[in-house]
């Protein structure tokens, strides 16, 4: 069975992406970090699941975005509950997250001989973030085929699957439940309470409840 490296949150997306990659034939070997991230319950339901969910091995990498902040992800700035404004990046953004992240799996890829990566970006029901755009995976995908020695020698060329890309919240919804998904084993709140519940407020969640609606599917996540 081919490998692929799945960039892994425990979050809604990710989860359903790692069913996919299994789906089409992959190992897949699932790729998370705690990256100083303010709803780091997500790395728990990560722990639980990767292994339930059929993940050939499950990695952890410690990334402390904190010491560079710049997001209510990873700073103090406050996470908007009201919504946020249409066109505008918002101060969820991480920045050069998903760069980071890539640049990881493509060197685990490396290490592991694989030449897929899948990653569960959206450019329907997304937050405007500049790293989900097709356009961004395409060029790092070009950076992955100049910058890795597996490329270069001609052992094979990496391909970045981003099967969620063009679909909306519910239908990735539709496609993980039909794939085996247990959404009660997910996470998706960017301020969840100490308890770990979900707000319900942030835009993640507001993205998460619409789908379910759209779905016709009641969430099974707790919130607050």
């Amino acid at each position: 069975m081919k490998k692929a490296v799945i960039l892994y949150s425990g979050g809604l997306d990710s989860t359903t992406c790692l069913a996919w990659a299994r789906s089409e034939g992959f190992a897949p070997f699932a790729l998370s970090f705690a990256y100083g991230q303010r709803h780091a319950v997500e790395l728990d339901k990560a722990r639980a699941y990767a292994p339930r969910i059929g993940a050939a091995e499950h990695l952890i990498v410690e990334v402390d975005m904190r010491r560079i902040g710049g997001s209510a992800l990873t700073g103090e700035l406050e996470v908007p509950k009201e919504g946020v404004e249409e066109g505008a990046i918002p101060v969820t953004y991480v920045p050069a997250r998903n760069t980071v992240f890539l640049s990881f799996a493509l060197g685990w890829a490396e290490v592991l001989g694989a030449f897929d990566i899948y990653i569960g970006v959206n450019a329907l029901d997304y937050s405007g973030y500049p790293d989900c755009r097709p356009e961004y995976i395409a060029a790092f995908e070009q950076l992955a085929n100049l910058a890795t020695r597996a490329a270069v020698e001609g052992q094979g060329r990496y391909r970045i699957h981003t099967p969620l890309i063009h679909l909306s919240k519910a239908q990735i919804i539709e496609r993980g439940l039909a794939l085996g998904v247990d959404y009660a084993l997910t996470h998706s709140c960017y301020d969840p309470t100490p308890a770990g519940l979900a707000c319900g407020r942030c835009d993640s969640c507001r993205l998460r409840l619409k789908g379910f609606a759209e779905a016709g599917v009641i969430d099974p996540l707790p919130y607050a």
